[in-house]
């Protein structure tokens, strides 16, 4: 009887701690958190760098992960920093590169490495 008890106790033990370690991971945690796609422009990876640091640079940012391909950046903040995706969006202009809303000064651009200019030259 004794050893049932113990047993019994064992497997409580392991299904609560399996449970408790189900709902910690953040990795996952979706509530207070507003996901949002912007199109920015670049190039290549430095560009990559650039956009996702500028957008981390912003209070409230917990995830920016842009493609270069798409030139979708998708951004995730709290819900609480209602402005950040805005603030994300300026600060990646003035480190260079076009966003949805705001386009980087020409002073700013032409100071990038030649394989970050995105931009058509007009002839």
């Amino acid at each position: 009887m004794k050893t049932l008890k113990t047993l019994f106790t064992v497997a409580v033990l392991v299904v609560t701690v399996s449970f408790a370690n189900a709902q910690s991971d953040k990795t996952e945690r979706t509530i207070g958190i507003k996901t949002e796609k912007i199109k920015v422009s670049g190039t290549c990876g430095m560009d990559k760098r650039r956009i996702e640091t500028a957008a981390y640079s912003v209070d409230g940012v917990k995830s920016a992960v842009w493609n270069e391909y798409t030139q979708i950046l998708v951004l995730k903040y709290s819900v609480f920093k209602k402005d950040a995706g805005d603030k994300a969006q300026r600060s990646i202009a003035s480190a260079g590169n076009d966003t949805e809303k705001y386009k980087a000064e020409d002073a700013v651009y032409n100071k990038l490495p030649d394989c970050c200019h995105y931009r058509t030259m007009k002839m």
